[in-house]
């Protein structure tokens, strides 16, 4: 009878021990997917971002160019974060592709309309400009783009995701989970400093570019005062002039806009035209010849 007991105790024991790993799991988990996996999906789809981005400015521009988000690493950190929350919340819509078509609409649309919005505020510059695209809000998303969102969904949640978790769990076979989880937040760590580094040169380098042209920007008077105070110490100042120098700037950020008192869309290659804003040029669009 004492044995039964005790084989009641410890499987009562498993049990529990079973019910708090995976209360422990349900902590750590966003929508179902594991933090873990998050940080995977943010550093790989900025990567892909990337990639895709650097094949799109060649095939349009035959150039290639710097299509990453910070100065440092070949990272386009809208596309990471795009993934990060497109994903979780897709999976919702994964019933067939209809709807998933519908999910990719309405939250690819969302998710770049925000990410516009935080450029302008938090970095003060133009990705993108849909003003003269139909059935815009704001030059910030429109109809096309909406439609190409859907379309993304649909083929991110059939095909390319479900290879990226292929490969993720490939990875986590081969190689130790503390490894892992060492590599993910130092790139983590990595990308956080490039955030905070990159935010800082790109408001030195418009303290230098407006008051050098005279530029007169809209909404920008009282941002622009505050960083032209801290341009006036000398250290500050020769510092970003030898380490974020306006080609090195312009090279990285070859699209990088403005927007002027007057609404118009100012390009800072334009005004820095003795500066290539490209790193080779291959070949010349039929539509520029």
């Amino acid at each position: 009878m004492e044995e039964i007991m005790e084989k009641v105790d410890e499987v009562e024991n498993i049990v529990k021990q079973k019910e708090q790993l995976h209360k422990e799991k349900k902590k750590f988990t966003i929508m179902g997917i594991s933090i873990w996996r998050m940080l995977a999906y943010f550093i790989i789809y900025s990567v892909v971002g990337f990639i895709i981005e650097t094949a799109f400015g060649f095939v349009t521009k035959g150039v290639i160019e710097s299509r990453q988000s910070f100065l440092y690493g070949p990272f386009c950190a809208i596309y990471g974060v795009g993934a990060v929350i497109m994903i979780p919340i897709l999976k919702k819509f994964n019933k067939n592709n209809y709807t998933l078509f519908f999910g990719g609409f309405v939250i690819g649309s969302f998710v770049e309309y925000i990410i516009s919005l935080i450029g302008e505020f938090i970095f003060h510059i133009k990705w993108w400009d849909y003003s003269e695209m139909a059935f815009n809000i704001n030059g910030r998303i429109c109809i096309a783009f909406s439609f190409f969102w859907g379309i993304l969904a649909i083929y991110l949640m059939s095909h390319f995701n479900p290879i990226i978790d292929r490969w993720i769990n490939n990875i986590k076979e081969k190689v130790p989970t503390k490894t892992l989880k060492t590599v993910c937040v130092t790139i983590i760590i990595f990308l956080f400093i490039d955030f905070l580094v990159s935010s800082f040169a790109l408001k030195m380098f418009f303290t230098r570019i407006v008051a050098k042209y005279n530029l007169e920007l809209d909404t920008y008077d009282e941002y622009i005062f505050e960083c032209a105070e801290a341009y006036k110490n000398e250290d500050i100042k020769n510092f970003t002039l030898k380490y974020f120098s306006d080609e090195k700037m312009l090279k990285t950020f070859p699209n990088i806009k403005l927007t002027g008192k007057d609404g118009n869309i100012i390009f800072v290659k334009d005004i820095l035209s003795d500066i290539q804003p490209y790193y080779i040029k291959v070949f010349t669009p039929i539509r520029e010849k």
